[in-house]
């Protein structure tokens, strides 16, 4: 007989008991491993900072890298949304989920809901952390209504997204979704020719990330290629040869023109797997940012379905446009491949020697994952609350690997600098070119832009 994942984890907590042993523990709120312990004055702490202080933690432990975090996010958040939404009907939504039980406990049909959806997304059983969540409430009618229908809506949302071509895009392999480019920009891996230690590290010569992450079903996209950015320069056109000598002076870990402020911006936002992630970092600051807005229960929970579907998309736009132009990394291109770019420009020379500031990903360039998630999280925040401008201070959320980050801290004045720091970055890290950077701006300033627009507009 077949047995259901619930069963499953049912029993497995139930063995657990029976052995005296325990399910390891998500930090609490306040605790030193705890991400908005970080961020959040105590008395800001709700539900919805809980929950996402789960998935951050989670994301970190499990090493999970960028475009499978940024999914994960999506599924979670926005099961809690539309299971507290059915029951509060503040907003309309576009999952056909419908009205929730009259008299349910919103806050914990949300945390039941993200759970549900978590505990797949990430496959680990949230069962502690979800009962521990609920010992926060009084045993009552409402109680019971609201974990009866967090779950009906985690399992409801979970069926539709069954077939949205995540699970086969969870291996390295192109499997015939998108061809290989014949010319010189072809893009090859990198081997580990990395200048700043200690940092993450990456296998020798490993396959390409996720080659088949751009077919997965959009959240708010039309399309997967909704926003695929404009063909890439041709390598011996002028244009290439312009931001192949920029990335070459930049981007290099003997630069001699990259600042020192570059050098730490580079490090800052380089969200390698072995903490939050890219999109992690930018739900994060999410965090800090809504907490003096004022916002209600059921306005956060949109805000962050809103932020995590966006997320995912930008993740997909940022993957399909990678895979679709198949472009060289600057370290190949500058340690390998230049004399075969057929550019007449004297500047287009060969460096055998040169190495990126920061680890050089194992995956196509064009466009930018980092630039797409970053416009994508500030656009988004940015429409949320109504202005661009905030004046606001932030530290790394993971500092372990990169210790010249401890006791930094950076300002900023507006959500659209935070964007294009974090963008430029790429680039001061020898590991982007120009073009990757301002079409994945675009990209991500777009998704977040229809999304807010069209989806989860205030019931009337």
């Amino acid at each position: 007989m077949k047995q259901s994942r619930r069963f499953f984890i049912t029993s497995t907590l139930s063995t657990l008991a029976l052995t005296g042993c325990s399910a390891p523990r998500t930090a609490l709120e306040g605790e030193s491993s705890s991400y908005t312990s970080q961020i959040l004055k105590p008395e800001n702490r709700n539900t919805v900072s809980h929950w996402m202080d789960v998935a951050l933690q989670q994301t970190r432990d499990q090493r999970i890298t960028s475009p499978r975090a940024a999914y994960n996010f999506s599924l979670a958040t926005t099961s809690g949304f539309l299971a507290a939404n059915g029951i509060e009907q503040a907003y309309e939504e576009n999952f056909g989920i419908g009205p929730g039980p009259e008299g349910a406990h919103p806050e914990v049909a949300y945390g039941v809901a993200f759970a549900l959806a978590a505990g797949e997304a990430f496959q680990t059983p949230f069962m502690v952390e979800r009962n521990m969540f609920l010992n926060r409430f009084p045993d009552n009618e409402a109680k019971t209504l609201g974990v009866d229908w967090g779950e009906k809506v985690a399992e409801k949302l979970l069926a539709l997204r069954t077939a949205d071509g995540s699970e086969p895009s969870r291996l390295n392999y192109y499997l015939g979704r998108y061809p290989r480019r014949p010319d010189s920009l072809r893009w090859s891996p990198t081997g580990p020719f990395y200048s700043t230690t200690p940092g993450p590290a990456f296998p020798t010569f490993a396959r390409g990330l996720y080659p088949g992450l751009g077919n997965v079903h959009p959240w708010t996209m039309k399309t997967k290629s909704q926003f695929r950015a404009k063909e890439f320069y041709d390598p011996a056109s002028p244009e290439f040869a312009e931001i192949y000598d920029m990335i070459r002076h930049l981007g290099g870990e003997n630069s001699t023109i990259r600042t020192a402020d570059e050098t730490e911006i580079a490090i800052f936002w380089e969200d390698g797997p072995w903490g939050i992630t890219a999109p992690g970092h930018f739900l994060y600051i999410a965090i800090q940012i809504l907490q003096d807005e004022n916002l209600s229960f059921i306005e956060h929970a949109r805000a962050f379905s809103l932020l995590g579907m966006t997320q995912c998309d930008a993740a997909i736009a940022a993957w399909d446009s990678k895979y679709h132009y198949d472009i060289l990394r600057p370290e190949n291109a500058i340690r390998y491949r230049a004399p075969e770019l057929g550019n007449s420009d004297p500047r287009v020379v060969k460096e055998p020697g040169w190495r990126s500031l920061i680890p050089t990903p194992e995956f196509p360039a064009y466009t930018s994952g980092h630039s797409t998630f970053g416009a994508a999280g500030t656009e988004m925040l940015a429409l949320i609350i109504g202005r661009d401008e905030v004046s606001f201070s932030g530290r790394a959320p993971d500092q372990v690997l990169w210790p010249q980050l401890r006791n930094v801290e950076r300002h900023w004045s507006s959500l659209s600098q935070v964007a294009e720091e974090n963008g430029m970055s790429r680039l001061y890290g020898g590991v982007h070119w120009d073009l990757d950077h301002s079409e994945g701006m675009k990209a991500g300033k777009g998704i977040a832009k229809q999304a807010f627009h069209t989806f989860f507009p205030r019931s009337v």
